[in-house]
């Protein structure tokens, strides 16, 4: 087990590998915007029981070098880097919110790496492009956001600093994905809250419709982060969906979750 953060020898611009943990195949956490590995708390310690988990900062948050800026359109290849580093080959990955567009990169540009994809509220905006959600969807949030949740919000917020969000958030309000979705052929389940007003659901049931095969589950009582808001049914669609004998060590209750 090793819980340091690490970095690769590319310097300040690489993604930094927060936390690794449990054996079994590698499953990769990737956080959203003004986010950290932090935000998978809950779920890591289930999840590390069957898989080798590598929860990631990626530049310009969390542990990253406070000299490090988020490009999008480099996060793929970044990310690739860091794989090798870890000895991945291929990888589970799970991405939330921005870490989802992330991850879809991933899929698109290096299916090879991809085994299975889990999008997590993902910030796929050019789905559902109003401009007044963007705007209000974050204060809306705070209606159903869990109240343990705001402080490390908070907390990683200030240590991204105004410039990189605000540079982060110019480039997911960019990212079309209206072609590209369609190229993930990596087996995908989408999770989202049902009460997410920062990406609302309708942009879970269009990347459903558009990636055939796939599986959408809106977690009942969640919002934009149903990692933490609803930890158990989220661990154990997860492990559902992942496979082998890992549902066993989330419990046996039947999950709060409708397609």
């Amino acid at each position: 087990m090793d819980r340091r953060p690490t970095r690769g020898a590319g310097g300040t611009s690489e993604p930094v590998v927060s936390e690794l943990t449990g054996d079994g195949p590698p499953l990769i956490l990737l956080h959203g915007l003004a986010g950290s590995a932090r935000w998978w708390r809950h779920n890591i310690p289930v999840l590390s029981r069957s898989f080798r988990v590598a929860a990631i900062d990626l530049p310009g948050f969390g542990a990253s070098h406070r000299d490090a800026r988020l490009v999008l359109d480099k996060a793929a290849g970044q990310l690739v880097a860091t794989m090798d580093r870890l000895g991945f080959a291929r990888a589970h990955v799970v991405g939330h919110s921005m870490g989802g567009l992330v991850a879809g990169g991933l899929a698109v540009d290096y299916p090879e790496r991809v085994d299975r994809l889990v999008l997590v509220d993902a910030g796929f905006l050019s789905l559902d492009p109003s401009i007044v959600r963007r705007v209000t969807g974050p204060i809306a949030a705070l209606r159903w956001t869990a109240p343990s949740l705001l402080p490390v919000v908070l907390g990683d917020t200030l240590r991204s600093g105004p410039i990189r969000m605000a540079g982060a958030t110019y480039q997911i309000l960019q990212a079309d994905w209206q072609a590209k979705l369609p190229l993930i052929s990596a087996p995908t389940l989408v999770i989202w809250g049902e009460h997410d007003t920062i990406c609302p659901p309708k942009i879970g049931r269009e990347i459903n419709a558009r990636l055939p095969g796939s599986r959408l589950v809106v977690i009942r009582g969640a919002a934009h982060c149903p990692m933490w808001e609803r930890p158990e049914v989220f661990d154990r669609e997860v492990l559902a969906f992942l496979g082998g004998d890992a549902l066993r060590h989330a419990g046996s209750s039947a999950p709060l979750s409708s397609q």
